[in-house]
C-alpha cells in the first residue's frame, strides 16, 4: 500500500511539473489569432467599408484553409470588426471599444480615411497595438509613432508623383503641355495635404499656373459657384477631390450642365471611392469617361489572376484598393507570424517593420517589394494611375501594371 502511494505521488508531481513546463509554450501558441478591422460601414463611406471587409474576410478564409500560422501549430485567424462611423470622433471610439471588447488581439488594419485612421491609431499606439493602413496621409507615419506601417504610398508622394504622371501623358497625345491647373477640393484633412503637397511642390515644378482653388466642406449641396469659377478659368487640367460618391456626383453633374464636362475640362481625382462600382452606378458611364484616379493600389497585370478570383468570390465587378489591400494586408500579418512564431504584440510589430518581400504578400500589391522605411512608410510605393473608359476604371500607370493604354481627353 505504501508503495503505490509512493508510485502515486511522484506520477502526479511529474504530471503537475508537465503542466507547468507546458503552460508559457501553450500561453505563446494560442489556437485563435485576432486581428481588428475599423472601417466604416455606416454613412456616406460604408461601401469602402464593405468592401475593406469582404478583402480581409477572403484573406483569413484563405489562410485558414491553408493550416492557418503554420509556426504557431496552425493557429487559426480571426477578423473582428466594428464600425468607425462618419468622423474621426466615432471612428477613435470605436477602437477604444474594440480594444476593450477584444483585449487579446494582436493587430489591426484600418480606417480607411486618413483623419479616421489618425483617431484610430492614437488609441491603438498607446495600447501597443500593430496598425497597417493604406489611408494616404504623410501624418499618419510623421508622427514618431512604433506601432503603424503604410502599404500606399503617401499623400506626398503621390503628389509628387501623379501630375508629372498626367502632365507626360498629355504631352506624348497632344504634343503639348498644360499650363493651367484648376483645384475643387474637399476640406478634410487628407485632401487638403495632397492639394498643399500640389500647391507648394508641384505646379512651380510644372510650370502650371494655378487659376482655380476652390474648398468645400463635406456633404456638397451646391458645385455651381465652384465650377462657374472653373468654366471662366478653363483649366488645362482639373483637380477635383470629393471623398465620397455624393460629392462626386454633384461636381460632374454641374460641370456637364455647364458645358465643360465629357473631357472638355480634363479630369483628375485621388481616391478609390471615385473609381468604385458605385461611381458608376450613381454618375454614369459618360460623365466618368477619361477621368484620371490617382491611388495607391489597384487591379494589375501582376494580380490578374488573383483579381478575377476576389471577383467570382465577392461578386463584385471589379477589384478596388480598398479590397486587394486588405487582402495583402492580412497576408503580411500572417507572413510576420510565421517568420517571428510569436503572437506577441510588440514581436510581432518588429517583425512586420522588418518585412522584406519580393513575392507571396507582395504580389497583392502593385510594385511587388515590400518594405518599410524606420518611420514606416513603405518604400518605393508607386502611384498607381487609372483612367475610366468604357463605364470601368483600368490601370494605365505604371507601365508594368497598366490593364489597359491611357487615352486623353479630347476636347469637343
Amino acid at each position: 500500500m505504501e508503495s503505490i502511494t509512493r508510485r502515486y505521488f511522484v506520477g502526479a508531481l511529474a504530471v503537475v511539473g508537465a503542466a507547468i513546463t507546458m503552460t508559457p509554450a501553450m500561453a505563446q501558441q494560442p489556437a485563435e489569432l485576432k486581428v481588428g478591422l475599423v472601417a466604416p460601414f455606416s454613412g456616406p463611406n460604408a461601401r469602402s467599408g464593405a468592401l475593406m471587409k469582404a478583402g480581409a474576410e477572403l484573406a483569413v478564409e484563405d489562410i485558414n484553409a491553408k493550416g492557418g500560422i503554420a509556426s504557431l501549430n496552425g493557429a487559426k485567424l480571426k477578423l473582428v470588426t466594428i464600425d468607425a462611423g462618419d468622423s474621426p470622433e466615432k471612428a477613435k471610439s470605436a477602437a477604444q471599444r474594440l480594444l476593450s471588447q477584444e483585449p487579446d488581439l494582436i493587430a489591426g488594419i484600418g480606417a480607411w480615411l486618413s483623419s479616421y485612421t489618425l483617431a484610430v491609431t492614437e488609441v491603438t499606439e498607446r495600447a501597443g497595438l500593430p496598425w497597417l493602413t493604406f489611408s494616404y496621409s504623410d501624418l499618419l507615419t510623421g508622427r514618431g509613432f512604433n506601432y503603424i506601417v503604410q502599404t500606399s504610398p503617401t499623400s506626398g508622394e503621390i503628389a509628387s508623383a501623379s501630375v508629372p504622371s498626367i502632365m507626360a501623358l498629355a504631352e506624348r497625345a497632344t504634343g503639348k503641355r498644360p499650363k493651367t491647373f484648376g483645384i475643387v477640393a474637399d476640406s478634410t484633412l487628407s485632401v487638403q495635404s495632397f492639394v498643399g503637397g500640389i500647391k507648394s511642390n508641384v505646379l512651380k515644378a510644372q510650370g502650371l499656373e494655378l487659376v482655380v482653388d476652390e474648398t468645400f466642406t463635406s456633404p456638397l449641396s451646391d458645385a455651381t459657384s465652384a465650377i462657374q469659377k472653373v468654366r471662366r478659368a478653363r483649366p488645362d487640367l482639373l483637380l477635383i477631390y470629393p471623398v465620397n460618391v455624393g460629392d462626386a456626383k454633384a461636381i460632374l453633374e454641374k460641370m456637364k450642365e455647364f458645358g465643360i464636362g465629357g473631357g472638355r475640362v480634363p479630369v483628375m481625382t485621388v481616391n478609390p471611392s471615385n473609381a468604385s462600382p458605385e461611381m458608376l452606378s450613381n454618375i454614369g458611364g459618360d460623365l466618368l469617361q477619361g477621368m484620371f484616379v490617382v491611388v495607391g493600389n489597384w487591379e494589375s497585370k501582376q494580380q490578374a489572376a488573383l483579381a478575377e478570383q476576389l471577383r467570382r468570390r465577392s461578386g463584385e465587378p471589379w477589384v478596388t484598393e480598398d479590397m486587394i489591400s486588405s487582402y495583402g494586408q492580412i497576408w503580411l500579418i500572417k507572413d510576420a507570424l510565421e517568420r517571428t512564431k510569436s503572437a506577441d504584440r510588440k514581436t510581432l510589430m518588429d517583425a512586420i517593420r522588418a518585412t522584406n518581400v519580393k513575392n507571396g504578400p507582395a504580389d497583392y500589391f502593385v510594385g511587388g517589394d515590400v518594405r518599410f522605411d524606420k518611420m514606416g512608410r513603405r518604400v518605393g510605393a508607386p502611384m498607381v494611375l487609372l483612367q475610366w473608359q468604357g463605364g470601368k476604371p483600368f490601370t494605365v500607370a505604371p507601365e508594368s501594371a497598366a490593364m489597359a493604354t491611357a487615352v486623353w481627353p479630347k476636347s469637343q
